[in-house]
């Protein structure tokens, strides 16, 4: 399992990120203090690092530093929207800064592209008897192929990945079209249904009132 250290001396953000990574199947630990990473990572082995700048004891830069020959991938996390700000980050060797206050379906899709990058992401994606072999592109169900279109697969691993997450159908729409919602379209609404029906998820895919849709597994 992809095991990643969150460091930001806000408690409920460290709180926010947990419960939606952990939800997407990745093992996660926070700290609140830049010392306190330092100690935590002496001692374990992280695949990724979400680090804020700001931090009591030792901040983000200095902190970058020591990770640097460690060769841990890290993301920026943090308030600092200052454009030398990131720049002075990408340069100690950050793969990608996100400023707060950011969405967690984004945090997500940006974790996922840093792991690949590393060859750390898992390729397998799990839900009840679902599965999703994202090298092949293969997704079974119950053991069974299921034919999927590229929306309905895009749809698909986006839930997964997101599991017990409310989407909202804006950024669904934004990430599998690559373009912005129109709120009376209801291609969003029928690619749900279809997909509903695939997978068995009748009960599962459930529509979140003003908001959009969420996996619940």
């Amino acid at each position: 399992m992809i095991k990643i250290l969150i460091v930001d001396d806000e408690k409920p953000i460290c709180d926010l990120i947990h419960i939606h990574l952990s939800a997407a199947g990745y093992h996660c630990e926070s700290v609140q203090d830049g010392l306190s990473a330092i100690d935590r990572i002496e001692r374990e082995n992280f695949d990724l690092i979400l680090l804020d700048i700001m931090l009591p004891g030792a901040d983000g830069f200095d902190i970058m530093e020591y990770i640097r020959p460690l060769q841990i991938p890290v993301i920026f996390i943090t308030a600092k929207n200052d454009v030398r700000d990131k720049v002075r980050g990408l340069k100690l060797g950050a793969e990608d800064y996100l400023v707060k206050p950011f969405d967690m379906v984004e945090l997500a899709a940006r974790i996922e592209v840093v792991l690949r990058r590393f060859h750390k992401t898992e390729s397998v994606l799990q839900a009840g008897d679902v599965t999703v072999d994202l090298e092949a592109r293969k997704v079974t169900r119950a053991g069974q192929p299921v034919v999927l279109t590229n929306k309905e697969y895009g749809l698909l691993v986006l839930f997964i990945q997101n599991k017990n997450v409310a989407l909202f159908k804006e950024k669904l729409y934004e990430k599998v079209w690559e373009d912005e919602y129109i709120a009376d379209s209801r291609t969003l609404e029928l690619h749900v249904q279809r997909l509903r029906r695939k997978m068995g998820w009748e009960n599962n895919l459930v529509a979140v009132y003003k908001v959009g849709y969420r996996l619940e597994i």
